[in-house]
């Protein structure tokens, strides 16, 4: 098989968080496979460019990447030599796979496979959720769906990393398939979990970018309903306007003094993770999130927002706890945590890494996204 993955970025731009993780990953497994991997991609690195040789194969981690040059540096990402080489090559490829959706890479990608009868696959990676369609830029969105994109989405295949990512697409579109597989996340090396260092406050870590739709804000304004003392250390980059406005939320609450402003972490973020109590993450909307098996992986339990993808799975294993994305429903939930559940804790840091481990495997992950691969080749 000869399989084209899109995304408007990949590795090393990081700032863009999980999802280009997860492209990256699941392309260096499917090389491991056998299979033949070609990733289209751009320069993209938020509003600046990657430092790449462009328009030229370069093997990153094992895989073939071609970088394309984009006119646009906000999240259009319009790449005009990028779509001129689909146009032209689209048909070597059995398949190709799209990442993400709203930028004129994916779409106008999409348009030209479906051109050249060329299988397609999309990956939305949390794009089309109904979230997605309430915010920013509405009414473009929905214009630009109703006239083109369900046109192109229904002629689609698609995969989904969650029961709850699967349903929010299925009220939007009836693509040709649909495929629910787990993201595949990088997780350390293995280590038989140790007893956490005691301190007498609980350890608060919030641990992913920085934006408004990770409910950032709605913890910063729970802190101050929260009677167990605590630590809060904030992991991730974002736009300076946005953390400065969150600032100003911690110094309004009188929490300054209780809060650590850690800046972005990559190499050694399993070590931070590792050190705190309970991961937080009260988002609006998170079709997966990596973050919270990469917690999980270290065993630290988790408190994550009802709309995590991930919520399901957190339940179903007992390795952490569900709140409402409200300051009352995540102070309660801490403080329940800290005392009565605080045995919880600890059966929780002992048990999530053996499970992630193997619920998580990559060699059993990528098959599946093989066979789906071969699956959608063969029927579509």
């Amino acid at each position: 098989m000869k399989i084209l993955h899109i995304n408007a970025s990949y590795k090393p731009a990081f700032i863009y968080g999980g999802p280009t993780m997860s492209v990256s990953m699941l392309c260096e497994q499917l090389v491991k496979t056998g299979i033949s991997i070609t990733v289209f991609t751009t320069t993209a690195n938020g509003a600046d460019e990657l430092s790449v040789k462009v328009s030229q194969p370069v093997e990153i981690d094992g895989v073939t990447v071609i970088y394309f040059k984009r006119l646009t540096k906000d999240h259009t990402h319009f790449s005009p030599s990028l779509l001129i080489r689909l146009w032209k090559e689209a048909r070597n490829f059995d398949l190709i796979h799209i990442h993400a959706w709203w930028n004129l890479v994916s779409v106008l990608s999409c348009l030209f496979a479906l051109i050249h009868k060329v299988p397609v696959i999309i990956s939305a990676r949390g794009t089309l959720s109904s979230y997605s369609f309430s915010n920013k830029n509405t009414r473009t969105k929905n214009i630009l769906h109703n006239l083109l994109g369900k046109h192109l989405l229904n002629k689609s295949h698609f995969h989904v990393t969650t029961k709850q990512e699967k349903q929010a697409i299925l009220k939007l579109i009836q693509p040709k398939s649909i495929t629910t597989i787990s993201n595949l996340v990088k997780l350390p090396i293995y280590k038989t979990p140790k007893e956490n260092e005691t301190v007498p406050y609980l350890r608060l870590i919030f641990f992913s970018r920085i934006e408004e739709k990770k409910g950032l804000d709605i913890l910063l304004n729970a802190l101050p309903l929260v009677t167990v003392p605590y630590h809060l250390t904030i992991a991730g980059s974002g736009e300076d306007t946005y953390i400065d406005h969150l600032k100003t939320i911690a110094a309004k609450n009188n929490i300054n003094n209780k809060i650590t402003w850690a800046g972005f972490h990559t190499e050694n973020k399993f070590d931070l993770l590792c050190k705190h109590d309970l991961f937080v993450l009260p988002s609006y909307d998170e079709n997966f999130g990596n973050t919270v098996i990469e917690s999980l992986s270290t065993g630290t339990p988790v408190l994550i927002g009802q709309n995590v993808g991930l919520a399901d799975y957190v339940i179903n294993t007992n390795l952490g706890w569900l709140c409402e994305i409200t300051p009352v429903s995540i102070s309660n939930a801490i403080n329940l945590i800290a005392t009565d559940k605080k045995n919880d804790l600890d059966r929780i840091r002992e048990q999530a890494p053996s499970i992630i481990y193997k619920d998580f495997a990559p060699l059993n992950l990528v098959q599946q996204y093989v066979t789906m691969y071969k699956q959608i080749i063969v029927n579509d």
